[in-house]
């Protein structure tokens, strides 16, 4: 009787999973894993380890989504990058709209509202799953590049040439590897890339594996 359980709940589990797989890739939107199989993937925003301290609406699995263009080109970046030993790090994509609407609420509800000007937002390029949020790692030991801030750093020095030495070497060979596949840096932030030629694609709330 419990092994029937089991088996009804892993199921279950699988049918949900293939539910919003679906509805994503019929949205446009692809697994970047698909891709680029050996690319790390951190999305903070499926866990507690960012800016509100709580996993974020519509985040129930932490993978990675973009238009299919910019998957593509996410690959190529990585093993542009994987010829020089490094690789990258996904920290977020494609994000339901939800989550984008929660983290204004945690912003006014808990006296963050200046954030509102240019940090946090209700609309996103995210929500399009043509953005990606991504930091360099070593490939042989799997470690993170120092960037001179914090992911989601609300910070000036978060703007991508407002430090110097290594972590600004850092930033600079992030920045090339993306655009060179057609990705465009947002100045204020070194970790966030929009891929223009998909910004015209609809926002989506279809939740991740929720």
């Amino acid at each position: 009787m419990v092994s029937a359980l089991l088996i009804a709940l892993f199921a279950g589990s699988d049918d949900a999973s293939a539910g919003f797989r679906t509805q994503l890739e019929r949205a446009g939107l692809a697994n970047v894993r698909d891709h680029a199989p050996a690319v790390q993937v951190d999305l903070r925003y499926a866990g507690e380890d960012n800016f509100t301290g709580e996993r974020l609406p519509g985040y129930c699995v932490a993978e990675p989504f973009l238009r299919v263009r910019a998957a593509r080109a996410l690959a190529r970046a990585e093993r542009r990058l994987n010829a020089d030993g490094l690789g990258l790090r996904i920290l977020d994509a494609y994000r339901p709209a939800r989550a984008s609407r929660a983290m204004v609420r945690w912003a006014r509800s808990s006296g963050n509202e200046h954030l509102l000007n240019g940090w946090i937002a209700a609309r996103s390029n995210h929500n399009r799953g043509a953005a990606v949020d991504a930091t360099l790692v070593r490939t042989e030991s799997g470690r993170a590049l120092g960037m001179g801030t914090a992911y989601d750093a609300f910070s000036s020095r978060s703007a991508t040439t407002a430090v110097g030495g290594k972590p600004l070497r850092n930033r600079l060979r992030l920045r090339r590897a993306l655009e060179a596949e057609g990705f465009r840096n947002y100045r204020r932030e070194w970790w966030h890339y929009d891929f223009p030629s998909e910004l015209g694609a609809a926002r989506r709330d279809i939740a991740l594996g929720c």
